[in-house]
This record gives structure tokens, sequence and C-alpha cells, in this order.
């Protein structure tokens, strides 16, 4: 290799640690991020060798014994396995089939509202939820859903009928639990669709305008198309977590009384790991969630890829 071939190799090199001396307050804003990931997820990937071990306190991470797979054989058997896979896995498609076209008309809405004032007020009133906390979402659900003095419940009885459960009742538990999640997140997550919207060329609107496009057309045949791939990727970045139902939530509205339709992956851990202190068995099956949903992601990514035009990667 010549000097002059060395010199082209070099100069990459220079160009790059001369924009970041140029740049470097905007590049020492990677520093709180790269800290935190570190931290926060690389790290705890070395102490993630436990669910491959019988994990004891007093042996450490590197002293406890190795047992393979067998914490993950233990979940994968466990006597509510089938149970909390269903509930899991039904609550987050119902979830996403439900949030996300709610979350899409409500951008569509906002985006084609021509009252400045009334799309402000839907607008902050549907954003609002999202930064309420699931206690305080609890509360307001406990204040319309109480079976005693419940505004829909007072209702139910002022037209004659009788007043239901609704946090303890089995098979109306689910619906509250889906539409609540929708409620909540909703306008946070039309936030992107309404960034999307934004950037569709007007013109292309003008043009169906003068065709004698209705507003319902040109939503079917330019807005929604234009907005395809968001929609997409949204999809499949869902998909990904289709293993996490909402531990939050689930956490604060479930009871004994409706464990068969509301105990789900993340409930159970939680009373397996850190009540019982089974911290290895919990970590195996972080794992396992984590795989499955690497998996679907892969999949699903592919099999869009092939039916459309649009995909992640």
């Amino acid at each position: 290799m010549n000097a002059q071939e060395t010199n082209v190799l070099k100069t990459p090199k220079k160009d790059l640690w001369k924009n970041i001396k140029r740049h470097f307050s905007v590049y020492a804003l990677l520093i709180i991020p790269v800290v935190y990931y570190s931290i926060m997820k690389y790290g705890p990937v070395l102490n993630g060798q436990i669910a491959f071990k019988d994990f004891q306190s007093l042996d450490g991470v590197w002293g406890s014994r190795w047992v393979g797979f067998e914490n993950f054989s233990t979940f994968l058997h466990a006597y509510y396995f089938g149970e909390l896979m269903r509930n899991t896995i039904l609550y987050s498609l119902a979830k996403l089939l439900i949030s996300v076209p709610l979350s899409i008309i409500l951008s569509v809405a906002l985006y084609e509202c021509t009252h400045n004032v009334l799309r402000r007020v839907v607008q902050t009133l549907a954003y609002l939820p999202h930064f309420l906390s699931w206690v305080i979402m609890y509360g307001i659900l406990l204040t319309l859903l109480a079976p005693g003095d419940g505004l829909v419940n007072d209702i139910i009885k002022a037209s004659g009928g009788k007043p239901i459960d609704f946090l303890t009742n089995a098979d109306v538990f689910p619906v509250i639990v889906i539409l609540s999640d929708a409620w909540k997140e909703m306008g946070w997550a039309a936030i992107i669709f309404i960034a999307a919207l934004m950037g569709i060329d007007p013109s292309l609107f003008e043009a169906a305008m003068v065709e004698g496009a209705s507003a319902v057309q040109r939503v079917w045949y330019i807005t929604i198309p234009s907005i395809k791939p968001v929609i997409v990727t949204v999809v499949l970045l869902k998909l990904g977590t289709v293993l996490d139902a909402g531990f939050n939530q689930m956490f604060m509205l479930y009871s004994p009384a409706v464990y068969s339709v509301a105990d789900i992956i993340d409930t159970w851990v939680y009373r397996q790991g850190l009540l019982e202190m089974k911290y290895a068995l919990a970590t195996a099956v972080g794992i396992f969630k984590g795989v499955i949903g690497m998996l679907l992601v892969m999949v699903s990514n592919k099999v869009v890829k092939q039916l459309t035009e649009s995909s992640l990667l």
C-alpha cells in the first residue's frame, strides 16, 4: 500500500474528529442517552445469565449453579401457562386492533378540522389521559363504574336495570381493560400520525377537490395511502411487544375474582419473581418474551414487505 492510499484511508478518521470538535456541543448531548442505555439496558445483559442458573443471592450471579433451560421449562410447564399466554396475547392484539384505528381516525379528524379552537380543545383533552398514572385512572374508573354509587350504574339503576360490578365481573372486565387503554393512549398515539399527515403535499387535495372528490374520498384515496408506511411501521413495532399486555394497568385493575381473565405474564412474573423472590425464573420469562417479540417483528416485517411496499427494513 503506497503513501497516497494510506492518506486516503486516514482522511475519513481525520474528518470525523474535526466534525466532533467543531460540533462538540451537539455530540455532548449523546452522553446522557449513551450512559442511560449502557447502565439500564446493556449492563443488565450480563446478569441475564441467571435465567440459566439456580440463582442464590449468597452465591451471586457468577457463583450460582448452572441449570441450563430448567427455568424456561418451569415456566412452559406451569399450570397457568396456557391461560397466561391466552390472556396476554388476546389483550395485546385487542388493544392493537382497537387503539391503532382509533388513533388514525382521531388524527385524521384533527387534521381535517378547520375550527382552530375546537381542534385545540379536542387535541388537549385527547392527550391529557396519557399523562395520568394508572393509579389515577383507576380512581376515575372506580368513580364511573362502582356498583354502589358509580355514575354508570346510577344511570343503569335509573333505567330500571340492576347494577353491574364491572371490575370484578369476568365477562365485562376484558372490555373495560381494552376500552380504558384506548381512552388513555389514543390521543398520544395519534401524534405520530398527525406528524405524518402534515407531510402530505397540499396540492394533492387541491387537485382532488378540482376533480370533485368528496371529503371522504380525499381521506380514503389520498390521506390513508399517504400515511400507510407510518401505519405499517407502528403496527410492526407494536407486534414486537405483543407479550406486553400492560402490567401497570392490569396490576391496578385486576383482583382475585377476575384472575382467570386478567392474569397476564407480567403479573404472574411479579408474583413469582418479586413476592416469592424467584429472580431466575422472572429473568427467564423476560428473555422468552424478548425472543418471541423479536421473531414476531422479523416474520411480520418479511410478510408485509412481500405483500406491500412498506416495511421496517
